[in-house]
């Protein structure tokens, strides 16, 4: 009974593990640099959106991950604004191997954090007394698979 109980504990201390501890804003910054006469114009935007994320391993199995947001929307030729969101969270992550760690952090995780990012985003454009910025969703896995595939290129290319 006592060999079953080891192996049971054994087998749960190495099983992985994930879990979400805190998710908040790191960073948030607007700017509207040709307001108010930005409001008396016809609105036509452009939106461009680029987006990044980081990771950093914390204490024992703590990783912080930030994923950035930032919108640079044109009216014609002018910025009517600039929004920037450095949404984060602490995640507790054990028992990975290092791919499924490294698709964790760079994928799993970005899902779960845009939609709060989307969100302050969103919050923040309409304080500037903007129309609302409803982004669409992204897909990380897809975007983590052709990192992953441009890296593979790089490397071989340098081998060559």
């Amino acid at each position: 009974m006592t060999d079953q109980q080891n192996t049971a504990a054994s087998e749960e201390e190495t099983a992985p593990q994930f879990s979400l501890q805190r998710i908040y804003v790191r960073d948030l910054s607007f700017e509207a640099p040709k307001s108010p006469a930005i409001f008396r114009q016809q609105w036509e935007p452009s939106v461009g959106l680029d987006l990044n994320t980081r990771q950093k391993a914390l204490e024992d199995d703590f990783h912080e991950v930030v994923l950035t947001l930032s919108v640079t929307v044109k009216n014609g030729d002018e910025v009517a604004f600039i929004a920037e969101v450095q949404q984060a969270g602490i995640f507790l992550i054990k028992n990975l191997d290092a791919a499924s760690m490294s698709h964790t952090l760079g994928a799993f995780c970005p899902n779960i954090l845009f939609p709060y990012a989307r969100e302050t985003l969103d919050s923040l454009v309409t304080r500037g007394s903007f129309p609302a910025l409803m982004l669409a969703p992204v897909n990380f896995d897809a975007l983590y698979a052709q990192e992953l595939q441009r890296m593979q290129q790089e490397g071989s290319a340098t081998v060559q």
